[in-house]
């Protein structure tokens, strides 16, 4: 075996712990008995497992609304973030108008300014347009965080598929419309599932706007931030394990799309 590959190997090992620890530790967590929490010194596993703080934490007031309330609104930013994206994306990338690279700065420039110093003006114009306290109002807010990583991405994956196939399609009698979805579309889809992970993870770890924006309808994230001043530690891993769950199996689901984009095969 070569150096550079027993240094890739090891890079991914290192890697893959860096990421699995925290779950795992997370999960451990939520299913060992509240009384061994407290306990020091103890060992990692626990004598035995238990679903107590796990049923506590759903079972308490608001919980399982906000859970409701923070996969509506991840869905809801994936749909209005590919909406906006992709057709922004192609239009980057297949188009030249005045304006282009005006347009890709403004983009970006949607990210330079913080959700804090905004927060007043946010809440007035909220409240002036009747969805403050609202799931809609949250996905809006969430998926102008999102949009402008969805158009870049989209943008870069619809410049690596050559324009000429389109062009073939619509000499054999395919609309622009036809051609792009019959061609163009089925070699992006890795790119999407791309843009749809990133604008779900965006969404379902967003807080401060949530928190901001909500009173009544809060997301899952921003009611466990409400009661972390009186919270107890079967509580903090309860709740990272609650958060952690739909986003892991939202990711299991679309992950053969996405890795096809780096041409792994899972069956």
């Amino acid at each position: 075996m070569k150096k550079q590959e027993v240094i890739c190997y090891i890079a991914m090992v290192i890697i893959s712990l860096f990421v699995l620890v925290p779950i795992i530790l997370i999960t451990i967590g939520t299913f060992t008995p509240r009384l061994e929490l407290y306990k020091w010194p103890r060992g990692l596993i626990p004598s035995r497992f238990t679903s107590d703080s796990f049923i506590s934490f759903a079972q308490s007031y608001g919980v399982m609304n906000g859970l409701k309330n923070s996969i509506t609104v991840a869905v809801l930013t994936v749909i209005f973030s590919l909406l906006i994206g992709i057709p922004a994306g192609y239009s980057l990338s297949r188009f030249k108008f005045k304006g282009k690279s005006l347009f890709t700065v403004g983009v970006l420039t949607t990210r330079m300014f913080p959700i804090a110093i905004l927060a007043v003006p946010l809440v007035k114009i909220y409240m002036g347009l009747g969805i403050y306290d609202s799931i809609l109002g949250v996905a809006f807010i969430h998926t102008i965080f999102a949009f402008p990583f969805a158009i870049l991405i989209s943008h870069s994956i619809f410049a690596s598929v050559p324009g000429e196939l389109e062009e073939a399609a619509m000499v054999l009698g395919c609309s622009r419309l036809g051609a792009f979805r019959r061609t163009t579309l089925p070699l992006v889809a890795p790119g999407i599932a791309a843009i749809a992970i990133f604008a779900f993870i965006i969404s379902w770890n967003e807080v401060f706007a949530a928190t901001l924006l909500t009173l009544h309808n809060r997301t899952l994230p921003a009611l466990i931030v409400a009661r972390l001043e009186a919270t107890t530690l079967d509580f903090l891993f309860a709740s990272a394990f609650f958060m952690l769950v739909p986003c892991l199996v939202f990711i299991f689901i679309i992950r053969k799309r996405l890795l096809r984009m780096w041409g792994i095969i899972l069956r």
